[in-house]
């Protein structure tokens, strides 16, 4: 299917200046030759040491792929390396068996102290999560961390991995296996032909404590590691807002957990620039209500599904809307078509639904096509189941042109990626003096 055949469905959303900075370069179909030339060498060298087949079906789909060399700056033995290391741990704690298989409740428990999806889209198609931190009082990670101990699944692990980690998995699960594929269809975007493998995220520091963010800094540095290490060139641009006056201390810490490229795409917004900035990427009816937009949505809602992603959507079973739980995508139909299919457990009895189809927007021209790998393949119906440490950085004036955003973004002259990934924040045996002021 050309582009020129789906005029007729598209909905274009015209890109701000400054939106298009970075993406869709070094996404699928808008490579350089040189970033080509790299991502053969990539492939065949994963093929050779055995982390690869190109099918078809292919082991592993190019967007994926692509996501280790963006991260690795386009040197195919750096991405070889990030890549061999996330396999590996992907064998040793059952990834594929952990998402198939855990225990819905705890998945839907574990949305709450992390990003949540809102349903919408910025103005490049890629979604929008939300993240507030104020709902993590100590008492509040230490009953999650308690209750992850027991956390049903039929995934084996390698008994090094903490359980609470595991859970936030199957959150990245759920974001490269069910959201970017299903905002991939969506062809109300420029470049719709290029697969979504990033994720927009406003994270609200409002009414957070030097105390609290103190007491939460394992609590955010494991799960950002996490992320950098084996779900690498997932995050796009980050909004830190409502930031206090003590954040360039916290943000001393902050930068520290993330490669130097994911600290460029930080931005921190001082409360009058919230709104002008956040319209520079995103419509003003795909922002929550809470942060100056139009749309009806708070942090513990399901996401509002958006008009486009809706259209896209043939459900099937009775279903209107995606159920609670782990969720992904299974190409059917030679890859002109995808199948949603709902997995995870109840009550040790496992699901495996199928809520609906979404046709491929431009489905491929051979027939290699990926497919999402799983426990079984048996379906069931329904019925059966900043600048720099010294300073936060902000937006002056009130039109937040596209020229004082990009000035927003942090720059860091250290280490490399690889050294980045591997250094540790050092963790002080008393909280600072200051830890008792709060907001």
């Amino acid at each position: 299917m050309t582009r020129k055949s789906l005029s007729g469905s598209m909905h274009r959303v015209p890109s701000a200046g400054a939106v298009q900075h970075g993406y869709p370069s070094g996404h699928l179909g808008h490579l350089t030759e040189h970033e080509s030339q790299a991502f053969d060498e990539f492939k065949a060298f994963l093929v050779e040491k055995g982390l690869y087949k190109p099918g078809p079906p292919a082991s592993h789909d190019d967007p994926t792929l692509l996501r280790y060399l963006r991260a690795r700056r386009w040197v195919v033995e750096d991405a070889y390396g990030q890549f061999s290391e996330t396999e590996k741990f992907r064998a040793a704690n059952q990834i594929d068996v952990l998402y198939d298989t855990i225990d819905i409740d705890s998945y839907e428990a574990s949305k709450k102290l992390y990003p949540r999806f809102t349903g919408r889209r910025d103005k490049r198609g890629i979604p929008i999560y939300v993240y507030q931190i104020k709902h993590l009082d100590s008492k509040a990670v230490a009953a999650y961390e308690k209750s992850t101990e027991t956390t049903y699944s039929k995934a084996k692990t390698d008994g090094k991995t903490p359980a609470k980690l595991l859970r936030l998995v199957a959150l990245y699960e759920d974001l490269t296996r069910f959201v970017q594929p299903l905002t991939s269809e969506c062809t109300d975007r420029e470049h719709a032909d290029t697969p979504i493998t990033l994720s927009t995220n406003i994270v609200d520091i409002s009414g957070v404590s030097l105390r609290m963010f103190w007491n939460l800094k394992a609590h955010m540095q494991a799960a950002s590691q996490l992320a950098t290490a084996h779900y690498p060139e997932t995050l796009d641009r980050i909004f830190i807002i409502g930031a206090p006056m003590f954040f360039s201390t916290v943000w001393g810490w902050i930068k520290r957990w993330f490669d130097p490229v994911t600290v460029s795409k930080i931005f921190i917004l001082s409360d009058h620039d919230i709104l002008p900035v956040l319209t520079q990427f995103m419509d003003k009816k795909d922002i929550p209500k809470n942060y100056g937009g139009e749309l009806e949505w708070d942090f513990f809602d399901e996401p509002a599904w958006d008009d486009e992603i809706k259209r896209v959507c043939k459900w099937e079973d009775g279903f209107t809307t995606f159920p609670a739980g782990p969720k992904y995508w299974k190409s059917i139909d030679d890859g002109k078509s995808l199948e949603c299919l709902a997995v995870g457990s109840k009550d040790q009895k496992d699901r495996r639904v199928r809520v609906c189809t979404v046709p491929k927007a431009f489905p491929p021209k051979s027939a290699n096509v990926s497919t999402a790998p799983s426990v079984d393949d048996t379906v069931v119906t329904k019925e059966t189941t900043a600048t720099t440490v010294s300073q936060a950085p902000t937006v002056n004036g009130t039109d937040a042109p596209a020229a004082e955003i990009a000035a927003l973004k942090v720059t860091e002259t250290s280490k490399d990626a690889t050294a980045e990934l591997s250094e540790k924040v050092v963790v002080q045996s008393e909280p600072p003096k200051e830890a008792v002021v709060s907001t």
